[in-house]
């Protein structure tokens, strides 16, 4: 008998938007015949299955399941395809926890943490991998931006600290432009990271665990229009990505290396993806962050990558299946 597989999708946060894009794509390369699969929208108004007639049918939140035709369907697995909160922040996956229900994506404490860019960083500086300095600031401790020029060289990215959709960031070249990149970031979330700029070429890489083994995707450069990678450049055509990135094969195991190093310190499970920045200066790679459910729309990086090494989408959407069904 076919596994059920739950897609999730929607989310309470403004990178909703980008989860319903990445559902599309990953539900259209489900193996049929292998798994029957259930797109659930986890949206604020509340969580239900669209049934192929447009009916929505409630989930029940006791046991996660849905009631087709008086059937009661209960799910193998869940197959993560939700940006933002509650399914990039842990809160999902500790429910999921509770009710022994496996899932794609890294578990709640891997989850919560990575979504916090600042712990990120910390974390991944404590083991030793190259970080920018930064300054965490909290909305209800006011920092003047003379403490903050202080501490750190200008120029310095100022982003939301929690989630991975690049809205509400800045880059800021001269101290009173300071304050406006801090009060725009706070619009987004109550903590905002201000980081040094480091110059060098930005790479990222998606890394996942099949069959035990952890495997590093071919890596993208991103070559920005824009000063920087922001949503309009992430999203909106801004920047060209080439994958395979044009790039030394030393630089490349530099970057993979320290990727996998990345996966295994954080204890990551089901696709991740890293991003780095090549000092060119030191020749070292400086971890930007991680996104714990990176996007899987037609535009998205991992798809690329997931092609670049030779795969089929459906190939790998069956093999991040069968890796959280295994543990």
């Amino acid at each position: 008998m076919k596994k059920k597989i739950a897609l999730i999708t929607g989310g309470y946060s403004g990178e909703a938007v980008i989860s319903y894009k990445s559902a599309e794509q990953i539900e259209s390369n489900i193996d049929k015949d292998k798994w029957d699969c259930y797109k659930i929208d986890i949206h604020p108004n509340g969580w239900f299955y669209l049934s192929a007639g447009g009916e929505k049918i409630m989930v029940d939140k006791n046991d996660f399941s849905i009631l087709i035709n008086g059937n009661k369907i209960n799910f193998d697995v869940v197959l993560v395809g939700l940006h933002g909160t509650p399914g990039e922040d842990g809160k999902l996956q500790g429910y999921f926890d509770c009710l022994h229900i496996p899932y794609t994506s890294c578990d709640a404490a891997t989850s919560a943490l990575t979504f916090n860019k600042r712990y990120t960083v910390a974390v991944a500086s404590f083991a030793g991998m190259h970080v920018a300095k930064s300054m965490h600031l909290f909305k209800d401790i006011a920092v003047t931006s003379a403490k903050i020029t202080a501490q750190l060289q200008l120029p310095v990215f100022v982003k939301p600290n929690n989630g991975g959709s690049s809205i509400g960031m800045s880059k800021v070249n001269k101290a009173e432009e300071l304050d406006a990149a801090i009060e725009k970031a706070f619009k987004e979330d109550d903590q905002v990271l201000v980081e040094e700029f480091i110059k060098g070429r930005e790479f990222t890489i998606g890394v996942f665990k099949s069959k035990g083994k952890i495997i590093a995707l071919p890596i993208t450069e991103i070559i920005s229009k824009k000063e920087f990678f922001d949503y309009e450049a992430k999203y909106e055509g801004a920047s060209e990505e080439v994958t395979p990135a044009n790039v030394e094969e030393a630089v490349a195991e530099k970057i993979r290396a320290e990727a996998k190093k990345a996966y295994a310190i954080f204890n990551c499970k089901g696709i991740v993806r890293i991003d780095f920045i090549y000092n060119e200066a030191d020749k070292n790679p400086y971890m930007l962050e991680i996104n714990t459910v990176p996007g899987q729309s037609a535009a998205s990086i991992v798809p690329q990558q997931v092609v670049a090494m030779g795969w089929t989408l459906k190939e790998f959407y069956s093999a991040l299946i069968e890796e959280a069904l295994s543990n």
